[in-house]
């Protein structure tokens, strides 16, 4: 029978998400010929290659990719038995690692962790703001116990690494100068500022969420300004220069501009919790995330 390693199972999962050797010896602080040593000790346990040489890259051979399936289940297992030891050892008590895209942190999880401190304080929270991508690494690597992103930027429910779920969904409303002719319509469509400049980021995801929101409701948008950040993003609205999308995490937060609830072609995003798969049941994690519902649909019930 062979013997399982789960040091360099683990190494070899890094591989496969990382793509080379020396990013994965990067995010497990090793050198790489430690990782290729490892690596090359597993292919001689399980008896089969594991790599191949691929120009300056190596891939991973169909026998790696048959013992990275049956490793998930393997790293899924070990999660519930630390979920079930974490339960026996410390019942309520425990540290609970949140990474969580920025909008995320003061609509989401400041009022979670206020939640917690008055129901259950012996659960501890930190909070690290993250990038979508880097959020699944960290949770991946173990660095972080829950990430918090939009679900366009999340693994898909077919990964078998992670445990997903939707928590809310987030409408888009419309912020406008508070001048702007429509500022105080009665009601106002989408379409209806298809003449007007626009403001969103140059690149990345909302780029991409405001110019489908647009497209959907007839129009190209035209990109006035290009920023990433809220605070650039609704001064620059204030200003006169542009109307912009705004979810309503932010929305409801902004001051200085007229922020217009859409009554037709409503766009929404979703935000989306993922865990690693087994450790749903560690009792701190799911206080964690009952809090996040709770959150999630107190502000649904006000959307």
């Amino acid at each position: 029978m062979t013997e399982w390693d789960i040091k360099k199972l683990r190494i070899l999962r890094t591989l496969a998400e990382q793509g080379t050797v020396t990013a994965t010896a990067e995010a497990l602080h090793m050198t790489p010929s430690a990782v290729s040593q490892q690596l090359t000790n597993l292919a001689r346990q399980v008896g089969a290659p594991l790599l191949e040489a691929q120009g300056r890259r190596v891939r991973l051979t169909d026998a790696a990719h048959l013992v990275l399936r049956h490793a998930e289940a393997v790293f899924a297992q070990l999660e519930r038995a630390d979920a079930d030891l974490a339960g026996y050892l410390a019942g309520d008590a425990g540290e609970v690692r949140i990474g969580a895209f920025s909008t995320a942190v003061p609509a989401l999880v400041v009022p979670a962790v206020a939640e917690l401190r008055r129901t259950r304080p012996g659960v501890a929270v930190r909070v690290r703001e993250t990038e979508a991508a880097e959020s699944y690494e960290l949770l991946s690597a173990g660095a972080v116990d829950l990430a918090l992103s939009l679900a366009a930027h999340a693994p898909t429910a077919r990964d078998p690494r992670f445990t997903r779920m939707v928590l809310l969904e987030d409408p888009l409303d419309v912020a406008l100068p508070p001048d702007h002719p429509l500022a105080g319509a009665p009601e106002l469509r989408l379409a209806d500022l298809s003449e007007a400049p626009w403001i969103y980021g140059g690149s990345g995801p909302w780029q991409e969420i405001a110019r489908t929101a647009c497209e959907a409701a007839g129009f190209v948008p035209e990109q006035a300004h290009a920023a990433s950040g809220w605070t650039a993003i609704l001064a620059m609205v204030e200003a006169g220069m542009g109307v912009a999308l705004v979810p309503r995490m932010v929305s409801s937060r902004a001051s200085g501009v007229a922020v217009r609830v859409l009554s037709r072609d409503r766009p929404t995003r979703h935000v989306v919790a993922a865990l690693r798969r087994g450790s749903e049941n560690a009792p701190a994690l799911a206080h964690v995330v009952a809090a996040l519902r709770t959150v999630s649909a107190a502000r649904a019930a006000l959307a």
